[in-house]
């Protein structure tokens, strides 16, 4: 037998007499369970109150601009299913008048507050993480808004990182050949440096680049709101904009808040001639004499891009090799290659001090290899970034952030707040922008209900400088220091026709394998063009291949990518380019 459910306005915290700005129902409508029924308006948000039940509408109780309070009657639900707890109303027992039915009283969970905006899907963080959630989640039917602080889309990596320092590194690039190219017998004049001419075209291309995102985000109604997010609850979060603060509500919500530059305390930041890897990209002059403070990746492409400029270059590392994440043999061959460029690289070695004087960067140091202090016309802080979790109010949603500031995650990229996701460089190391994008499409995909996780074998690691260093998989020095067994597979470019025949013999392609299955377990390539190699051990390291299958593989010939496969032959015995080491 059916029953008449009276459908009343749940709890709706302090709010009394709000306004009903729209009823999305009429008598005679069959419904849903969770269908919204109205929509209510206060001075700070608006909220649906959807259906508790199927059923078919009796009759409407509400009307537009009626005011109404928890407890208000919205209207009869004739329906054979109740959804909850409820409480009999009074019905009438006058003589040969058939019984009513029962009228049951449903207290029933409003949905979320809306606030300014609502999203099925909010993404917080439009780098590359952050945009391939929002557009995979659109691309799944999804209603996304997405959250920036920079005025247009790419977060660090496309507006001030990975892009830029690519379309410089390319410059650099340029220059350095040709002043190698008389070496082959073609000499010419010192190039003439239009630094505002570099500049403008390295703002071409992350124009070109940030532009095609925002077309993607408009095909695919992606929203895009700009300014500084913080969370104010599980459910909602607070941006700052240009034209004031919206409340945006949210159903399900991932973070792409990504990371921000490590400073080393006690330094004059408030001197313009200390600069961060993003005032190294604004290219605002050449300085004759220039320190890098940090050795690793990003300060050794800068280092790349000044010295080819024409500055003289000094790096300054506290460990005791470049690229501590990099193997020693891979390390090796850039260092010797810089050290005839720079003016100095000192390792073992800390900045203790800074002073700014007018005449320039008093640098104090203290370490293995410290020299006397030195003065220079600008240093780069270049010491690493740090995961942003501790600045996005993560708590007041309950979300959990570590002591270093990530967000545990897991497989399916969820934190303990289970409709809460965190991607990229705030959920874990390595913070690199291809992990943030294939764990931006799990999240998506998840919150879509597809069944996905992300489970890669390996992620690859490339510094662009010159030369260049990839590698993937288990490195020599992992291997080592967890007592894994394997053997190495080195193959010297320097009997690489395609290597001599550019003048770059001083790369090595290396592979490990397992002593007992012959399969792949890491890789590393130092040379020209290593980024683009890698790849190929990448996909061999994630399919399982073995010496043979890599070995076997038919490259193209006279190329850099063929010394993947004779590293293989060296493994199997089967090289013909070289003598093949003999066996153990």
């Amino acid at each position: 037998m059916s029953q008449i459910i009276e459908v009343k306005v749940p709890d709706i915290g302090d709010f009394k007499d709000v306004a009903v700005i729209e009823v999305m129902v009429k008598a005679g409508d069959t419904i849903e369970p969770e269908q919204s029924l109205i929509t209510m308006e206060t001075d700070k948000a608006t909220m649906d109150v959807p259906s508790p039940a199927a059923g078919v509408v009796k009759a409407i109780k509400v009307k537009m601009g009626d005011k109404v309070s928890e407890g208000s009657v919205i209207l009869l639900l004739e329906s054979s299913v109740v959804a909850a707890a409820s409480t009999p109303a009074t019905h009438s027992t006058a003589p040969m008048v058939p019984p009513a039915p029962a009228i049951h009283e449903v207290h029933i969970p409003v949905n979320v507050v809306k606030g300014d905006l609502h999203a099925e899907v909010l993404v917080l963080g439009a780098g590359p993480g952050g945009y391939t959630a929002a557009f995979r989640a659109a691309d799944l039917g999804k209603q996304v808004v997405l959250i920036e602080k920079y005025a247009t889309l790419g977060g660090v990596c496309l507006n001030v990182g990975c892009i830029p320092s690519k379309a410089l590194l390319h410059v650099a690039k340029i220059i350095t050949e040709a002043e190698e190219a008389a070496q082959h017998g073609v000499t010419f004049s010192k190039p003439r440096i239009d630094i505002n001419q570099i500049r403008a075209w390295k703002e071409n291309v992350v124009a070109k680049l940030t532009g095609g995102l925002a077309g993607l985000a408009k095909q695919r109604k992606v929203q895009m709101v700009h300014g500084v997010a913080k969370f104010t609850s599980p459910n909602s979060l607070s941006v700052e904009t240009k034209d004031g603060s919206k409340t945006i509500t949210f159903d399900n919500a991932i973070i792409a808040a990504g990371s921000s530059v490590v400073r080393i305390p006690g330094m004059p930041y408030d001197d313009p001639r200390i600069i961060d890897s993003s005032g190294a990209l604004q290219l605002q002059d050449v300085p004759q004499r220039m320190l890098i403070i940090g050795g690793g990746i990003i300060g050794l492409e800068m280092a790349t891009v000044y010295d080819a400029l024409g500055s003289k270059i000094s790096v300054v590392e506290l460990a005791d090799g470049l690229i501590p994440g990099a193997d020693r043999d891979l390390v090796r061959p850039l260092h010797k290659r810089i050290e005839k460029r720079y003016e100095a690289i000192y390792l073992k070695t800390r900045v203790s001090k800074i002073e700014a004087l007018k005449e320039g960067l008093k640098v104090h140091f203290e370490g293995a290899q410290a020299p006397e202090p030195q003065l220079y016309d600008r240093v780069l802080m270049a010491v690493g970034r740090r995961p942003n979790g501790r600045d996005i109010g993560a708590e007041a949603a309950g979300v959990s952030v570590n002591e270093r500031g990530f967000i545990p995650v897991n497989q399916q990229m969820r934190s303990n707040v289970l409709h809460i996701y965190a991607i990229g460089d705030i959920a874990g190391e390595p913070m690199l922008a291809h992990k943030a994008s294939h764990e931006g499409k799990v999240a998506a995909e998840v919150i879509a209900g597809h069944k996905s996780g992300f489970d890669a074998l390996t992620i690859p690691a490339v510094a662009y400088t010159d030369p260049e260093i990839a590698w993937t998989g288990l490195t020599e020095t992992q291997a080592k220091a967890q007592g894994i067994e394997y053997e190495k597979a080195n193959f010297p470019w320097a009997a690489s026709g395609r290597a001599l025949s550019i003048g770059r013999e001083e790369g090595v392609t290396k592979l490990l394998l397992d002593p007992q299955t012959r399969r792949i377990l890491g890789a590393g390539i130092v040379g020209a063009n290593a980024g683009e190699l890698i790849a190929e051990a990448v996909l061999a390291l994630e399919m399982g291949a073995d010496m043979e299958d890599i070995g076997l593989t038919i490259h193209p010939h006279p190329t850099l990518s063929e010394t993947v496969g004779f590293a293989a032959e060296m493994a199997e015995g089967t090289i013909t380019d070289l003598m093949a080491p003999r066996k153990k």
